[in-house]
């Protein structure tokens, strides 16, 4: 029989990439008995309870709070060498992030809204195009670029998680309970790698490509990421409309301008014949061949960007006395003294 702690146990496993072997060694119990805890034959004392919180470095709270997400059917955008451990971990923490989310909103009283968020069937290119330029005057974005994409998410009620992950993971997309939009990205890549995966993510919201093959339902999310960040029309007011190339100073220019990398900046000038296919095959082979080109290509030149609409609810509700400090601290992951600590910073 499963009660809430059996599955937040479970849940807590995963989330640390642990084995039964490996938690029953952290805690001193046998494999038999941390199965027991977790099919729910077995109910843990306070002395046990301590030991998974303290083992797991989550709070008490956790191991019982009800289950009230589940995720289904999301999309992943990884390398083939993140693992199967990862990849289930990353997900229930995607679920605990999102019940906190929805318990701040039900304690503020400030419930999600409808969203453009509704799928459009997306069979080819020329379907791509039309989408980008309706949403983007539906969210109220100009030709200048989207300054904040997370922030631009947020505000138009998609919840924005950000996990701390290997680089084999850049993103997924799904919809909670069957109806709650969610992009969950990684925290540690670069701010135009972490805008493009978003609005990738974004796409696969958007898309009905059921009878398209996966690697050509990839290509239109880029697609689409790509003219969201800077349209071709942009594009060419920015560089002419009569080139056959493009340089590394204009390219570095667009970058900053439109936080896109210049690698997705290099496939649009291909994709709008800027550059020939053979011009582009030699870019790919000249960056993999030259370190020192690598490096210049693949930097940052974009502001960091985060979700901020979770942490803004969670101080919301404290300043409105409708949670403790505990509650806050417990809200965040963090312990009280940091949570306290920080706030002394604000």
């Amino acid at each position: 029989m499963n009660d809430i702690f059996s599955i937040r146990l479970r849940q807590a496993r995963t989330i640390r990439q642990l084995s039964v072997d490996d938690l029953g060694k952290m805690v001193n119990l046998s494999k038999q008995e941390i199965l027991q805890y977790e099919d729910g034959s077995s109910k843990p004392d306070g002395a046990a309870l301590i030991k998974f919180s303290k083992a797991l470095g989550l709070s008490l709270d956790f191991f019982f709070r009800p289950v009230s997400v589940s995720i289904e059917s999301v999309e992943f955008r990884k390398r083939n060498s993140l693992t199967g451990m990862e990849i289930e971990a990353i997900k229930e923490i995607v679920k605990d992030r999102l019940e906190s989310f929805l318990e701040i909103e039900a304690i503020v009283d400030e419930p999600a809204r409808n969203s453009f968020v509704s799928k459009h069937i997306v069979e080819c290119e020329d379907d791509v195009f039309p989408l980008a330029e309706r949403l983007k005057k539906a969210w109220g974005i100009g030709e200048d670029g989207i300054n904040n994409v997370i922030e631009t998410l947020e505000d138009n009620n998609i919840k924005v998680v950000e996990v701390d992950a290997s680089g084999d993971f850049d993103g997924l997309s799904g919809f909670a309970n069957g109806k709650i939009p969610f992009i969950v990205l990684n925290k540690n890549v670069g701010s135009e790698r972490k805008r493009f995966t978003a609005l990738h993510e974004l796409a696969h919201l958007l898309f009905d490509c059921n009878c398209m093959d996966k690697r050509d339902e990839e290509d239109l999310c880029s697609l689409f990421a790509n003219e969201m960040l800077i349209s071709k029309k942009v594009f060419f007011r920015k560089i002419g409309e009569n080139r056959r190339d493009i340089s590394l100073l204009e390219l570095k220019d667009l970058q900053v301008q439109f936080g896109i990398s210049i690698d997705a900046l290099m496939c649009k000038a291909k994709s709008l014949n800027v550059i020939t296919k053979e011009r582009y095959g030699y870019f790919r082979k000249k960056k993999a061949e030259d370190p020192a080109l690598k490096k210049e290509v693949e930097e940052s030149r974009y502001k960091e960007e985060s979700p901020k609409r979770f942490e803004r609810l969670v101080h919301k509700a404290l300043a409105s006395d409708l949670i403790s400090m505990s509650k806050c601290a417990s809200l965040l992951n963090v312990s009280v003294v940091k949570f306290r600590e920080d706030l002394m910073l604000m």
